[in-house]
Order: C-alpha cells, then sequence, then structure tokens
C-alpha cells in the first residue's frame, strides 16, 4: 500500500491532507497526464496509478479513461510495460464481476453487475480494437501476452456472438490463439484454453477451423502430459473444449473418426484397481463424465445415420464398448458415473445389430452370471436405487430394442408359458413384476419399456396376446391384457395409469387381433368413456383423460367388426352419445398441447428433476404424432370440417409440430442470415480493395513496360542498377500476387461455408471474384513478358560491356563498381 501510495505521489505530486482530491478527481488527472506527457515514463507511471485505481474506480477509470488507454495501445505499442498496465486496466474495467472494492455510490450495486458489459459495448464501438488487442497475442512477454489474453476471455463473456465475428473474420486470429496452447508457461497455455471454450461454443465455422488447427492434437498432448484421468482441472478444460468441437458438427465427427482420434480416447477408461471411495477422487468423477460427453457427441441420436452408425463401428473396435460394458459390471461405481456410462453405451449400441447382439451377450460376475440386461432391469424395478440410475436403464434397454427384432423376440419369448424358468430370473419377469409393483415410478418403468419390445413389430404384439398371468395361486390365469387392463382401473396414480395406457396404446396400435382381444374385456371401454367424458383437472387428469380418448380412437381405427357390441359405427355413436365429438376432439389436443408432449417429444433420452415429472416418452409421442389425425378422422367421418372446433383440431394434428420445428429452425436461419449479411459486407469491402490494388498494379506494370520498350536506359552502371531495380521490382510484384491469389482463395473457402439459405447474398462477390482472377492471370502474362524483357536487357548489356572492352575501356565485373573512364592505348 506504501508503495501504491508513493507511485501515486510520484505522479501527482505531494497533496495537502486538508485538500484530498475525490477518485474522480485523481482519475481525471491521470487521464491528463497519459494524453498530454511528452516522457514515456511519465506516461508509463500514469497508466500503472490508472490499473491499480480500475477495480475501486472502476466506472471513473472507464468514462474517463478508456480512450487514453486504448491510445497507449496504439502508439506506445512497442513498451511492452505500459502496454501491460493499460490491458489490465481494460481488462478490469469490462470485468463482468463486481469487485469487493468497487465504490460507486451513485451507480448502485446492481446497476455495477452490468458496467462491463457497457464498457464492451462502448469498445467494441470499433472492431478495430479487438484486433489491436489480438496482435499483442504475438508479443512473447509475459506482461503483454497474459493480459491481453485475459482481456480477450472477458470480451467474450460479455459479448460472445459479436467478438466471435470479429475473430473470424481477423486474418489468422483464430491461429494466434491456437499458438498460445504451445507456451511453456502452463498460466498461458490454461487460460488459452477457457478462452477458446468460450471462443467455440455454437459457433460452427469457429469450431471447424480450431480443429483443423491441429487442436484435438494438441489437447490430447495436454491430457497425456497432466495425467488423463488422473489429472486436474486443466484435463476437464481440455475435454470440455473437445466436446464443443464436436457436439452438433458433422465435419468435426468425421474428423475425429478418421483421424483415429477415437482410440486415443482408451486410456481414459481405465478403472481405478481398488473400490475404495479414495480411488474415485471428485475431479477424477468429473473428467470421467466429461469423456463420456465427448462420446456421446459422437453417437448421439440427433447425428446423421451415417455418422453415428461408423463412430459406433469404430468405438467397438477401439474397445471403447467393452470398456463401457466393464463399467456398468463394476462394483464401487459412483453412481453419477455409472448413469452417464449407461447413458453412453445406450448410444453406442442404439439401432447398431451388431453392438446389440454383443451387449445382449455381456455377463455380470455373478453367480451364476447373469445377462447384463437383466441385471440392469433388477436395478430399475428396485425403489431403493436413485431415480436417475433407473431412467438411464430404462434409457439402455429402449435403446438395446430399437431397430432390433431380434432382440424384441427374446423379451416376449421369456413372458411366454413354453420358455418359463423358475430357476432363472428373466427380463419377462422383471417387467412384470415391476408392474404390479405398488411404486407409481416402478409401474411407469416397467410398461413403456415392455411397449418397447413391441414398437414396429406386428408379430411380438399378437404373440404378447399368448402370455398368461397368475397373480394369485389360487387363481386361474389371466391373459396379460386382462391384468393390465385391470391394474389401469385400479390404480389411483396417475404416472401408473399414463405408464399401463402407453403401453395399451402401443400395442393395439396397427394390430387388429389386439384391439379384438380388448374390446372382448367387460370394462374396459366403459372405463374409457368415463374417463373421456370426466372434467376432472387436477394433477395431470387432462393427460389421462386425453390418452383415453387416444385409445378408443385407435380401437375404432383398427377394428375389424368382429366384436359386435364395439364394431366401429357402435364407437362411434357411443363417442357421440356418452362424451361428445367436440369434448373428445378436445381431450385428445390436451395431450399434444401437454408441457411434458413438448419435452418428451425432443429426444430419445427420457429426462426429468423428479419422478413424478416422468409421465411421456418418445417413442409413444411419435406413435401419438402418427396416427392422431387418422384418429380424428374415424372417429368423425361423416361431418365435414366445418366446424370451427375440428377444423382447428384437425389442423393442428398436422402442423404443430412442423410449426413448431420451423419456429426453432427459423430463428437459426435468421441468425444465419445476420452473419452472413455482415460476411458479405466485409467480403465487398476486401474485393473493392482487391480491386484498387489490382487497378494500382495494372498502372505501375504499364509505366515499367513503356520504360523497358523506351530503351531510355543509361548505359554503365546506371544500366545494372536500374536493371536491378527491375528486377526487386518484379519479385514485389509477384509477391503481391501471390498474396492476391490467397485471399481470393480464402475468400472462396469463405463463401462455401456460408449457410446454404443465404447463399444468394453472395452472388455479388462471386462474380467479382472470378472477374479477380482473370486479372490476375492477365498481371501474370504480363508479368511473363516483362521478365524476357528483362532478360533481353541484360544480354543487350552484356554485348555493350564487351564491346567496351574490346575498345580498350575497362569495365567492372561488380554489379556496385562504377564503369572506369577510358584510358588511352598505345599501339
Amino acid at each position: 500500500m506504501e508503495y501504491f501510495k508513493s507511485g501515486l505521489k510520484s505522479v501527482l505530486g505531494s497533496q495537502d491532507p486538508s485538500q484530498q482530491p475525490t477518485g474522480a478527481e485523481t482519475v481525471e488527472r491521470l487521464v491528463e497526464r497519459v494524453q498530454s506527457s511528452t516522457l514515456l515514463e511519465d506516461r508509463r507511471d500514469a497508466c500503472r496509478a490508472l490499473k491499480a485505481l480500475s477495480r475501486k474506480y472502476r466506472v471513473e477509470v472507464g468514462a474517463q479513461g478508456m480512450e487514453a488507454l486504448k491510445m497507449v495501445l496504439e502508439t506506445d505499442k512497442q513498451d511492452c510495460e505500459i502496454v501491460g498496465y493499460a490491458l489490465d486496466a481494460l481488462c478490469n474495467i469490462m470485468s463482468p464481476n463486481v469487485f469487493d472494492e468497487e465504490e460507486c455510490p451513485e451507480v448502485g450495486h446492481e446497476a455495477l453487475l452490468h458496467v462491463g458489459e457497457q464498457f464492451t459495448e462502448m469498445f467494441l464501438k470499433h472492431s478495430e480494437n479487438v484486433t489491436l488487442v489480438l496482435s499483442f497475442l504475438e508479443e512473447y512477454d509475459f506482461k503483454v501476452r497474459w493480459p491481453a489474453l485475459k482481456l480477450l476471455t472477458t470480451l467474450l463473456t460479455n459479448r460472445l456472438r459479436d467478438i466471435q465475428e470479429i475473430i473470424l473474420v481477423s486474418p489468422m486470429g483464430v491461429s494466434k490463439l491456437m499458438d498460445l496452447l504451445s507456451d511453456s508457461r502452463e498460466v498461458i497455455r490454461n487460460d488459452t484454453l477457457l478462452l477458446l471454450v468460450e471462443l467455440t461454443r455454437g459457433n460452427a465455422n469457429i469450431q471447424k477451423i480450431v480443429a483443423f488447427e491441429n487442436a484435438f492434437d494438441r489437447l490430447f498432448d495436454v491430457i497425456n502430459e497432466e495425467g488423463c484421468a488422473d489429472g486436474g482441472v486443466v484435463v476437464e478444460d481440455c475435454l470440455v473444449l473437445m466436446h464443443n468441437l464436436l457436439k452438433n458438427n458433422t465435419s468435426n465427427q468425421n474428423f475425429f473418426k478418421e483421424g483415429s482420434y477415437i482410440q486415443r480416447l482408451c486410456p481414459m477408461f481405465q478403472l481405478p484397481e481398488g473400490n475404495e471411495e479414495s480411488s474415485w477422487p471428485p475431479q477424477k468423477v468429473t473428467n470421467l463424465l466429461s469423456v463420456l460427453q465427448v462420446v456421446r457427441c459422437l453417437v448421439s441420436p440427433s447425428n446423421p445415420g451415417q455418422v453415428t452408425s461408423s463412430c459406433q463401428k469404430a468405438l467397438f473396435q477401439s474397445g471403447i464398448f467393452q470398456a463401457l460394458s466393464a463399467i456398468l459390471m463394476a462394483s464401487g461405481v459412483p453412481v453419477s458415473f455409472l448413469t452417464e456410462a449407461i447413458c453412453t453405451l445406450s448410444e453406442v449400441i442404439r439401432g447398431n445389430q451388431h453392438n446389440q447382439q454383443h451387449f445382449a451377450s455381456v455377463l455380470a460376475p455373478s453367480t451364476p452370471p447373469r445377462e447384463a440386461i437383466v441385471v440392469l432391469l433388477m436395478s430399475m424395478v428396485n425403489e431403493k436405487q436413485p431415480f436417475v440410475l433407473r431412467c438411464s436403464v430404462l434409457y439402455c434397454f429402449q435403446c438395446y430394442l430399437f431397430q432390433n427384432e431380434i432382440g424384441q423376440a427374446q423379451v416376449v419369448q421369456t413372458l411366454l408359458p413354453s420358455s418359463a424358468d423358475v430357476t432363472k430370473v428373466t427380463c419377462g419377469q422383471l417387467l412384470c413384476s415391476g408392474m404390479f409393483s405398488h411404486d407409481a415410478l416402478s409401474n411407469w418403468l416397467s410398461a413403456v419399456a415392455l411397449s418397447h419390445a413391441l414398437i414396429e413389430n406386428p408379430a411380438q404384439r399378437e404373440q404378447l396376446l399368448r402370455v398368461l398371468l397368475a397373480p394369485d395361486p389360487n387363481s386361474s390365469p389371466v391373459t396379460l391384457m386382462q391384468q393390465v387392463s385391470l391394474l389401469l382401473q385400479q390404480s389411483s396414480k396417475v404416472q401408473s395409469k399414463i405408464g399401463f395406457l402407453i403401453l395399451l396404446a402401443t400395442w393395439l396400435a396397427h394390430c387388429q387381433l389386439a384391439v379384438k382381444h380388448f374390446l372382448e374385456l367387460p370394462t374396459a371401454i366403459p372405463y374409457l368413456t368415463a374417463q373421456a367424458g370426466s372434467n376432472e383437472r387436477d394433477d395431470n387428469e387432462e393427460l389421462v383423460q386425453g390418452l383415453c380418448s387416444f385409445l378408443i380412437g385407435i380401437c375404432i381405427l383398427f377394428n375389424d367388426g368382429s366384436v359386435s357390441p364395439y364394431n366401429k359405427d357402435s364407437l362411434q355413436n357411443l363417442v357421440s352419445n356418452r362424451v361428445g365429438v367436440e369434448t373428445f376432439l378436445s381431450k385428445l389436443g390436451e395431450v399434444s398441447r401437454h408441457e411434458h408432449y413438448s419435452k418428451a417429444s425432443k429426444q430419445p433420452h427420457p429426462r426429468a428433476n423428479s419422478p413424478e415429472e416422468l409421465l411421456l416418452d418418445y417413442e409413444f409421442c411419435k406413435l401419438f404424432k402418427a396416427l392422431e389425425s387418422m384418429v380424428i378422422k374415424a372417429v368423425n367421418p361423416n361431418k365435414i370440417n366445418g366446424t370451427r372446433d375440428i377444423a382447428e383440431n384437425d389442423l393442428v394434428a398436422e402442423y404443430k409440430d412442423v410449426i413448431r420445428e420451423q419456429d426453432r429452425k427459423l430463428a437459426d436461419l435468421e441468425e444465419k442470415l445476420d452473419i452472413a449479411n455482415r460476411e458479405k459486407n466485409q467480403l465487398n469491402q476486401r474485393v473493392l480493395q482487391m480491386e484498387q490494388d489490382m487497378a494500382r498494379l495494372t498502372d505501375e506494370n504499364a509505366l515499367l513496360r513503356a520504360q523497358i520498350n523506351s530503351g531510355s536506359v543509361p548505359l554503365g552502371s546506371d544500366v545494372k542498377l536500374e536493371v536491378e531495380r527491375w528486377r526487386i521490382e518484379c519479385s514485389r510484384r509477384d509477391e503481391a500476387i501471390q498474396n492476391l491469389e490467397s485471399e481470393l482463395r480464402r475468400l472462396r473457402l469463405n463463401q462455401s461455408s456460408q449457410p446454404q439459405p443465404v447463399q444468394p447474398l453472395l452472388d455479388t462477390s462471386q462474380a467479382k471474384i472470378k472477374e479477380l482472377e482473370s486479372e490476375i492471370e492477365r498481371l501474370t502474362t504480363d508479368q511473363d513478358d516483362l521478365l524476357e524483357l528483362l532478360a533481353d536487357k541484360d544480354k543487350k548489356l552484356s554485348s555493350y560491356t564487351e564491346k567496351l572492352r574490346q575498345l580498350g575501356i575497362m569495365v567492372g565485373d561488380d554489379e556496385n563498381e562504377s564503369i572506369n573512364e577510358p584510358e588511352l592505348v598505345t599501339a
């Protein structure tokens, strides 16, 4: 503190204790000193003082001194010390955090939270300010490079999109940042990782550039240096950056797979030898979770099918599939890591028959050995297991059955009497025990899991009709459909009802025989009609009523007329008389308008913060979407859509999901359009500059050509100097043309990466670029002609020199040596 006070005294001079200046006055004097001092040392002292005050009096320093600090960066860039002070001060001014010592009573604490963002907006009014900061990254001096890096990170935190666009168009902007990963000073390298994590968020173009700047190689090198999964937070940062580069970026995913980087992930999956808690420190668990997120990026269901399939194959060949299987069966694994590992393995096998078959053969190390899928289902129906773990097991079972007719048949077979084995626990037994449980979550999980054995598989829907159950040893067996219908009617919990309705709807859809068996149950249709006509609105009951309406519609839609009391006409009349068509359609429409429908329809992985929120399933939402409009027509075939309610429901049934998806795409396209417009303007400016450069080079070429053709070049040493000057000029022009060609190639690359919907915006730039290409070709031809003329001139010069020698005039061989005066030769 005394040092700081003495520093201020040296800058401001000693003050009368009774007339101490305020903070604003002190800042004003320092700013004036920075702007007006002619001595570098004085400006340096003032900058050091402003940096010291920039935390306590941030508003004053930012309001009065920002321009002065930017001036220092421009005029005193050769002095590392003063540049470091200025960068540090700017970093404090624009910090998104509020400093403990910060004082500004007239602004207030709440307003201070936005001060950094406001100063950032002022700083970004001129994009060249960011380019200037980027240029300081090339300075190796720690006092300059580190504060420049911190300032860029602060700018990214405050205005991510703006900084991304500026860096993207800045020459070698991303390359300068990538070079910092090789800095031997760990603090520079680590802060660069944090900056790149922010920079690569949600920007596919920057992600591609970073990836092709050998980012994956550098990141794996850092991970290995830090000790892989046993490393610290730096390993986590590397993996988070890797995740950013791969998420929703097909180009980088292909590059990652083809570059054999998947194999380099394998060392991260080595489990600790002991099962003690000390073997799983928190940072290691976090690192492993980050690795799993990287793997899931490669096999996400949202990826193109071809990319996912090839990555699934590579993960199996690399041994990561086997490592994940071992993690599932290991003991002592933390729940958070085990849950994520199950979800990761789920997506590695989803829709891949090869991996699904190998997963079916994985055995748990138990006595006797059990299939891994059975062990997982035992956890799913166990009420004592954590909720997130049970959800992940359901997802794993769903992925195992996805497009897997063999697996679906095997699950149904475990329920049939011919395959019953009392000595062996089967998938079917576990699912039935879950449906019969008093736990609502177990009911829902088991019913939904069994429904996935029937998806797009009519044969298994009919096979499941053969299943007989004996709930009570003293009672006669009943069919599984009878039991599920009875459980639906007896249950008092909404979650259980919805689970049974999902199973029945999946079972009956596209299966007339299943509909026939269901209609033969005496209490089934009366219960559904009573629910569909109910007016209860508590605890998601409207969702139950909507699903009951949907199930009635399925019974009408896939009715073969074999059950006379409930043929199509009878059911249509029943709906009209007991429920009412408008009421029926309103209840049906409630399903797709429900918030849980929106959540469940977005992704296959079931996600919920609590068990009560788990109500609908992704595959069921797809089924509902496909059949809703058909159900509406089946329920009311004779009435033309003149009624407003019916027309509205029909319109919603056909277009609501399309509109929802288009809203999301529209927002994305608007953002891309805005970016493309900016890039178009920048491209036009560069093309204009290149045209000016071309015109200047053309004029200079014409002038030089005229000089050569005119033969007005003097003989002797002047000739040599002139020829040399022409040679240098030719080289300079060659270099200029090469630079222009490089710039054009980069422009074409930028154009090829533009979003498809806004491609017409760049037509003008394309035409100009073609013109420039033809101009470069013409200039290149001129250069060749010019070189030929120079060669001829060299020959003439040699000829003249030889003639002078023959005449007895001494001529020097050195290009810089002047031609000697003629001497008399005696006979």
